[in-house]
């Protein structure tokens, strides 16, 4: 129901990795007083239930080979019910700055004259790791951790990988386990095939699961494992930090 003399606002609210628990207090008191909430495919739909009653829940996501609007369409949807109802709260999973397209949608609104905020939300690129006890730098082994995506808009392997392969720094790929034969190909190809590696799929959720290998292995391993998306590849000396990891890797060894 259209409400009488509207503000039009955007807030962007990054939902975290996963864990309903595990978005921020004032990410929280976002979605209570949102008059439209527009969520995205990683989105923990239990998050809706704290939206007002009346509040439209749109699901807008976007996952490989299948998308509920553009980003084109996204970004009109926001200023058009922004100025008919009032307050908007985009929702994304993990932080919407980071692979979220957050900054394009506000520029967006703002160009209409819609008020816009950002909220800023738990990355799985680190809490995912962190959760499954690996941290990404580690004092006397990694001083720093690379991001990256795995796949570009067009489907292909992000180019920037191959840089990072050359890197003693802990990597960080998400979007990527579609890429993981031809990310492990890269660490074959410069010597680094017995590299660790872990893939953690579902991460924060009672769904997760996860595997540790070396970039020789890793491709079989997760196929018969058969582990799914969302997942985050971790790649480095870190990986070997862990405890699980550990016990892991050292039966890997002994077969």
């Amino acid at each position: 129901m259209k409400k009488d003399n509207t503000i039009p606002k955007l807030t962007l609210v990054g939902a975290g990795p996963g864990d309903v628990e595990l978005i921020t207090v004032k990410g929280l008191k976002a979605i209570k007083q949102a008059d439209v909430i527009l969520y995205d495919a990683l989105v923990n739909e239990e998050l809706l239930h704290f939206a007002p009653e009346n509040a439209l829940k749109i699901y807008v996501g976007k996952r490989k080979g299948y998308k509920a609007y553009t980003q084109e369409q996204i970004n009109q949807l926001i200023v058009d019910y922004a100025l008919q109802y009032g307050h908007v709260v985009r929702v994304k999973g993990g932080d919407s700055f980071v692979f979220g397209r957050g900054l394009e949608e506000i520029q967006y609104a703002e160009a209409f004259g819609v008020e816009a905020v950002v909220i800023p939300g738990i990355s799985s690129s680190i809490a995912v790791p962190e959760l499954a006890g690996i941290p990404v730098t580690h004092r006397g082994i990694s001083n720093s951790f690379w991001v990256l995506t795995g796949t570009l808009a067009d489907g292909s392997l992000n180019p920037e990988i191959s840089n990072a392969v050359q890197s003693s720094a802990t990597i960080v790929i998400l979007m990527g386990l579609s890429k993981l034969e031809e990310i492990a190909a890269l660490y074959h190809a410069c010597g680094r095939a017995e590299e660790a590696v872990a893939v953690i799929s579902n991460g924060s959720l009672p769904t997760e699961d996860s595997v540790v290998g070396t970039m020789r292995n890793i491709s079989q391993i997760t196929r018969e494992r058969n582990i799914k998306t969302p997942a985050v590849i971790v790649v480095g000396k870190v990986v070997e930090q862990s405890r699980s990891s550990v016990r892991e890797l050292y039966a890997l060894l002994e077969n």
